[in-house]
């Protein structure tokens, strides 16, 4: 990978620029930054994909995926929605053949995609995961098209000023990490929470952008999205980690 003056990152496949961007997404804040600094920078973002994980995942952001068809709609952009057969992480399986089968439907729907769309290159939310970002790379490599990983190697906080200073309003979905309690759940990152966040980093190691899978996202508002997701929600929490049930959510008017 290559890192421009901007900190953006494009990389892999062979492909030669021409074609529309898929962002691969999961409403997340890393995979909606890279949509929303993909648009940025001009480059013909066309659709975007979501996988739904059946269980746990090596691969991809788990919980209210099904959030993405209403993020898709306040961005403007079509969502093509991948429904694997059951997977989800096996402590029985070994993680590397674990982490190639899960990534087998979102490839074949890109296939399936290019059919009508010719791909140049997919956007992606990777920052620190070696695991995930090879694998989406080998991918690339394999379809002949390019890899635009903007958040990837950044440093983290400079990362998380940036989606705060640019207006996005982050809600965490999901917690699962010492420190993080049970106030977070539903909680916005802003200034205030980042600051938390740090003290435990130092105290905890816990990662500013969750990368270690200590708290999970969903981006409710920002400058790519003409309308902001209002949510309803329930918390379940067992003492050591939770997260919020969803129950009702539309597009503000």
């Amino acid at each position: 990978m290559s890192d421009d003056e901007g900190g953006d990152t494009a990389a892999g496949g062979d492909g030669d620029g021409d074609g529309a961007y898929v962002g691969l997404f999961s409403g997340g804040k890393d995979s909606s930054w890279a949509v929303y600094r993909a648009l940025e920078r001009g480059l013909p973002v066309e659709r975007l994909l979501t996988v739904h994980p059946a269980g746990d995942s090596y691969m991809y952001h788990v919980p209210e995926t099904r959030l993405a068809v209403l993020a898709a709609e306040s961005i403007g952009l079509p969502l093509v929605e991948v429904e694997p057969d059951d997977f989800g992480a096996d402590e029985a399986t070994d993680s590397g053949a674990q982490g190639d089968s899960e990534l087998e439907p979102m490839e074949a729907a890109l296939t399936d995609l290019a059919a009508d769309l010719p791909i140049a290159g997919v956007t992606a939310g990777a920052v620190e995961s070696e695991f995930q970002t090879s694998r989406i790379e080998a991918m690339c490599d394999r379809l002949g098209i390019d890899l635009f990983a903007p958040l990837w190697q950044r440093d983290p906080r400079t990362l998380a000023e940036e989606m705060i200073d640019a207006g996005f309003e982050i809600r965490i979905l999901q917690v699962a990490a010492a420190g993080l309690d049970e106030s977070w759940l539903g909680r916005t990152i802003d200034r205030e929470a980042l600051a938390e966040l740090e003290r435990l980093n130092d105290e905890y190691g816990v990662h500013l952008l969750g990368e270690g899978g200590e708290f999970e996202t969903f981006v409710v508002d920002g400058p790519h999205m003409d309308r902001r997701i209002e949510l309803e929600y329930d918390t379940e929490w067992d003492g050591t980690r939770g997260r919020i049930r969803v129950t009702g959510a539309r597009l503000a008017e």
